[in-house]
């Protein structure tokens, strides 16, 4: 199967695992080791950015949730692995080559804190959704999950990982493939 890095994967109805209901993931790598995934669409409602910056000594939560990098900033949950580690997607404006991994052309991954520090104090990145924890597949499984009809394949848009609200990416990304909710079908059909 050719990779479906930079891609997102949507959701499908016949999703076995709850965990997975209604999401849409990005797929920062993909190949014969596996791929890694990062759910883009589902807010923490508990944890802030502020939140997460006051945990790791980076300032105090009052003064922080001041800042309008900081305060309107969502924190994302990535998966069900480490949910305690911060992954940043982001535009190419921000990359150290020591720690930012590239993506695609139009986004990059890094897991540092100071890609924190600067989202909260500086503009950089311009574009950034961060969120916590990973999604990880083995190696064969997603390919056994798409054969599966677990899952839709959308091309990469820019709009729809900075520009689109995280509650409306699920539908978004379903009218990019010129599909809606109520037309989709957890039956798998194969020809």
């Amino acid at each position: 199967m050719e990779s479906l890095k930079g891609q997102f994967l949507v959701a499908m109805p016949g999703m076995g695992d709850e965990r997975f209901r209604d999401t849409v993931i990005y797929l920062v790598g993909h190949g014969d080791e596996g791929a890694m995934g990062l759910m883009v669409n589902q807010p923490l409602d508990d944890m802030g950015f502020a939140d997460v910056l006051e945990e790791l000594g980076l300032g105090e939560r009052d003064e922080m949730i001041r800042l309008p990098t900081v305060r309107d900033r969502q924190v994302l949950r990535g998966g069900p692995v480490q949910r305690g580690r911060g992954f940043v997607l982001h535009s190419r404006d921000y990359f150290r080559e020591e720690n930012s991994y590239e993506v695609s052309d139009d986004v990059c991954l890094t897991a540092t804190l100071d890609i924190l520090k600067s989202m909260a104090f500086t503009a950089e990145p311009a574009e950034a959704v961060f969120a916590l924890g990973y999604c990880g597949w083995a190696p064969g499984q997603l390919e056994s999950e798409l054969a599966l009809n677990g899952w839709l394949t959308v091309p990469f848009s820019r709009d729809l990982l900075f520009s689109t609200a995280p509650s409306d990416r699920y539908d978004v990304a379903l009218g990019q493939l010129g599909i809606t909710r109520a037309s989709l079908s957890g039956a798998a059909g194969h020809a």
